[in-house]
């Protein structure tokens, strides 16, 4: 099936953190986990999923406040934290939610998205992702993670769709 045919049918866009949304480095201080580095340009890509009619959402292995916090600021209904079997977890949400996995569309980095990769309709890797995931994803974005990785692949999505990301972005409700 075409790259175009597989974006048609995209209807949510789930999202890795660590290595995707972020560079992959955590800084830490003596009581813990202090700070992550999200993108303003990947946080855009959020919103241009939202304007154009596709349910974004964040999944990861990791429980963390700064990850709730960034779903938080970016207004997503979607923030699973502390997800071991991801392919598993969306799997059931779809079962759930009367959804198709080929209505899904994710982006990820590493082994631990592997399964999730193979399973959704359309799948995407970071530019610096495992060698197993870039050769395994449909699209392998430029950008490196933290560096504007998922909004590339959110423009490719669109494009793919056909739909004009400016017009997506400047549309007024």
């Amino acid at each position: 099936m075409s790259l175009h045919k597989k974006a048609e049918k995209i209807r949510f866009f789930f999202t890795d953190v660590d290595g995707t949304l972020t560079d992959g480095n955590t800084y830490y201080s003596i009581s813990g986990e202090a700070m992550k580095r999200f993108s303003h340009i990947d946080g855009t890509g959020f919103f241009l999923l939202n304007k154009a009619g596709i349910i974004p959402g964040i999944i990861t292995g990791e429980t963390s406040e700064i990850v709730k916090r960034r779903a938080e600021k970016l207004k997503l209904d979607l923030c699973f934290l502390g997800i071991q079997n991801k392919s598993d977890f969306i799997s059931q949400f779809a079962f759930n939610h009367n959804i198709l996995m080929e209505e899904i569309a994710y982006i990820g980095d590493d082994l631990n998205d592997l399964q999730l990769l193979k399973h959704v309709g359309l799948s995407f890797a970071a530019n610096n992702a495992h060698h197993l995931v870039k050769s395994t994803v449909n699209i392998c974005c430029s950008s490196r993670g933290g560096m504007g990785c998922f909004r590339e692949a959110v423009e490719i999505l669109l494009v793919l769709q056909k739909k004009d990301i400016f017009e997506t972005f400047y549309r007024i409700d």
